[in-house]
């Protein structure tokens, strides 16, 4: 853990902290013995988190209130860390509008656009540019399975997610010769209170069993600096490589459609 910190602290900063993924990278760094940023929308949540992270492991913890989805999170985050000596970034913040596509209010898939994409986007050109002046330091953008193949009642959420995936291998490569790592966190279903709010069906497939938060941020932690990209479990490891390398492109698309059709139509 104190190698962990030497390399990648002293301050972290979690965007979209206040529950599930997020809340226990906030957790799981402040028991490494990170001062933490906490970012989110709803400061309520990210208040609770701050004071018990900070009375648990002593560390300093502040939060900001942000819309990850908003021209000046960069701006608004650079304010707000000017004085702090950050050493690594998480991107876990992501929206997901539920449905067929074209039933979706426009909207609703803009801002998945500008959360998902322009919101990592800022993100991770603004902390890229300040770690690689540093010289070390790590970022984790956050990814999901459907960012392997088109998957129906979430399309467009696919789609962004495949931008995340595809920026965290990029900067895997640039950042890198900075001294700075990048992963790319590829999740597959995990039991966050969205997505135990979205559907009560259980998967119909044993390959798309849920996760617990704590051992997606776990294995997060534990590949940041050893590969571009990683997916999260044993199951969506094999799940990946049947539907990136064995399938071909139209049966991946259909298998996973079905998956998510039968747990939100």
């Amino acid at each position: 853990m104190t190698a962990f910190v030497d390399r990648y602290g002293p301050w972290a900063v979690v965007a979209g902290a206040s529950e599930g993924i997020g809340a226990s990278f906030s957790k799981k760094l402040g028991e490494r013995g990170f001062n933490l940023v906490l970012v989110a929308r709803r400061v309520g949540p990210l208040e609770e988190l701050a004071s018990e992270i900070g009375a648990k492991h002593q560390v300093e913890v502040r939060v900001q209130a942000l819309d990850l989805g908003a021209p000046n999170v960069s701006s608004e985050l650079g304010h707000a860390t000017e004085a702090l000596d950050v050493g690594l970034v998480i991107y876990n913040a992501a929206y997901s509008p539920i449905g067929a596509f074209i039933e979706v209010d426009v909207e609703e898939h803009i801002k998945a656009v500008n959360v998902n994409v322009l919101g990592t986007l800022r993100v991770a050109h603004y902390f890229g540019r300040r770690l690689a002046d540093r010289g070390k330091g790590g970022i984790i953008i956050m990814s999901s399975m459907s960012s392997i193949q088109g998957t129906a009642m979430v399309a467009n959420y696919a789609a962004t997610k495949a931008y995340d995936t595809i920026l965290a291998e990029g900067l895997w490569r640039e950042l890198g010769q900075r001294g700075v790592d990048v992963l790319g966190c590829i999740a597959g279903a995990t039991l966050t209170p969205n997505y135990e709010g979205s559907t009560d069906k259980i998967p119909s497939s044993w390959l798309a069993r849920p996760m617990k938060p704590g051992d997606v941020a776990e294995q997060a932690l534990h590949d940041l600096g050893q590969r571009p990209s990683g997916v999260s479990g044993g199951r969506n490891r094999f799940a990946a490589a049947l539907l990136a390398r064995l399938l071909p492109r139209r049966a991946a698309i259909e298998m996973v459609s079905k998956e998510t059709e039968h747990m939100y139509r």
